[in-house]
């Protein structure tokens, strides 16, 4: 690299690192104009991390070849296209909860998305042949698989693994508030109030009443909405006692989020700790002018997603990409209104609802958003949960390692007597290519 290359990324890394601070300080004198421009990096919080690796990108690559590749990526990524049967479910204050079903008689009653019905029958057969392989020829057990997803998602985060047990099991498939197809959530609109876990794990016991009012089910959750899972059992001990047959909890945590250092040194870490949440509840509250400059911050907002979304260097650029707009559509005061949520989220003592049940907790070794330490002391909460720890995975490790997930998933569905039998479900849900299921 060239003195002058070189100079240029020490640049983009000293004016990454002081972006927060520079949010802070422009909130703090009215700054807005100055302030919006960094909201991409402060939304992040973790720019410095990613901010080198976006400037080397920047000396090679055009910004219109890079804006020309992403619009390939949407046009060209079949993921996300799985549909079902629509349904909405109403939270205790009202808030419209939308989620999909996918029967058992195979899939859902929306079709597959893109492809048309050709397409949507094609992957239909297939599937059929991977079916047999995954559990056998038996009809599977009358049980309803609840997939709840995490923070700055939505319920296409379950890509694969809804692909995979598609006609295979009953699935429901859910978008928390104000992510996704849901409604903004009423509270947070009406009271300017927070979001609360607890709050979310009502939402869950509303979409069960809906979506699955009667039969066995599994709950699977994957970061915020392993939160979820947690806070249902807390709220709701007999519904778990009653109807519930095995957990799984991916990528998440019991609490002390507050503790976590997503990589950073403990100086930078205790800085954005004391300035982010007066940021982003500001920003919030200008979530017009906060989106034109997280919009004019893309490039490097993407590379902040990448970094702590994934840990593997051969991720599919389409999968990405799928990551990265999943995230981009969570709006700013959706961000900051969730965000108290996670220092105050402590449902340690929830887990004991599940010491006798088939459990599952997965994380990824180089998750940097839920260390997988706290799934290693969920499952030491739990002694017979099977824990699996993937050593070359980040925090989207259902995206990032889909035949794995799946894999345990399947087998977690016959620990708890929901299939007859299971086997590998061998090569379905690579990411070295673009190739959708079917």
């Amino acid at each position: 690299m060239s003195e002058s290359n070189a100079e240029a990324v020490a640049s983009a890394v000293a004016s990454a690192t002081g972006a927060a601070a520079d949010v802070a300080g422009g909130v703090a004198a009215g700054g807005w104009r100055r302030a919006t421009g960094f909201a991409g990096v402060a939304i992040g919080v973790v720019a410095a991390g990613a901010a080198a690796g976006v400037a080397i990108e920047r000396l090679t690559v055009g910004r219109g070849m890079r804006q020309k590749a992403r619009l390939a990526l949407d046009s060209a990524g079949p993921y996300g296209g799985l549909r079902g049967t629509p349904g909405t479910a109403y939270a205790d204050d009202g808030t419209e909860l939308y989620y999909e079903v996918d029967d058992a008689d195979g899939g859902g009653g929306g079709g597959g998305g893109q492809g048309g019905d050709g397409g949507d029958t094609a992957a239909r057969t297939a599937l059929t042949g991977r079916r047999r392989r995954l559990f056998g020829r038996r009809a599977p057990a009358p049980v309803t698989v609840v997939f709840s997803h995490g923070y700055c998602l939505n319920q296409d985060s379950w890509h694969f693994q809804r692909a995979a047990l598609r006609g295979v099991v009953r699935t429901v498939h859910w978008d928390q508030r104000s992510h996704g197809r849901s409604g903004r959530g009423v509270t947070q609109v009406r009271d300017g109030s927070p979001v609360t876990i607890g709050e979310l794990g009502r939402d869950l016991k509303a979409v069960i009443d809906a979506a699955a009012p009667e039969g066995p089910i599994v709950l699977v959750g994957h970061s915020m909405g392993g939160m979820t899972v947690m806070a249902l059992a807390d709220a709701f001990p007999e519904l778990v006692r009653e109807r519930v047959v095995g957990v799984a909890l991916v990528g998440t945590s019991s609490g002390r989020l507050g503790e976590v250092n997503f990589g950073l040194p403990v100086a930078g870490v205790n800085a954005v700790r004391r300035v982010l949440p007066g940021v982003l509840k500001a920003l919030g509250q200008r979530a017009e002018l906060v989106e034109k400059g997280r919009r004019a911050t893309a490039d490097l907002f993407a590379g902040i997603i990448k970094r702590y979304s994934f840990a593997s260097r051969d991720v599919d650029p389409a999968v990405a990409r799928f990551a990265e707009r999943m995230i981009e559509s969570t709006p700013i005061d959706v961000v900051a209104e969730y965000y108290p949520a996670f220092n105050d989220h402590d449902k340690t003592d929830a887990l004991a609802e599940f010491a006798d049940l088939p459990v599952l907790v997965l994380a990824g070794v180089r998750d940097l958003v839920t260390p997988s330490e706290h799934s290693e002391e969920i499952a030491g909460l739990l002694p017979d949960a099977e824990l699996v720890l993937v050593p070359d995975a980040g925090h989207l490790v259902m995206l990032e390692h889909p035949e794995l997930v799946t894999d345990r998933l399947a087998d977690l569905l016959v620990r708890a007597g929901a299939v007859p039998a299971a086997t590998t479900v061998g090569g379905y849900g690579s990411t070295s290519s673009s190739a959708g299921p079917g």
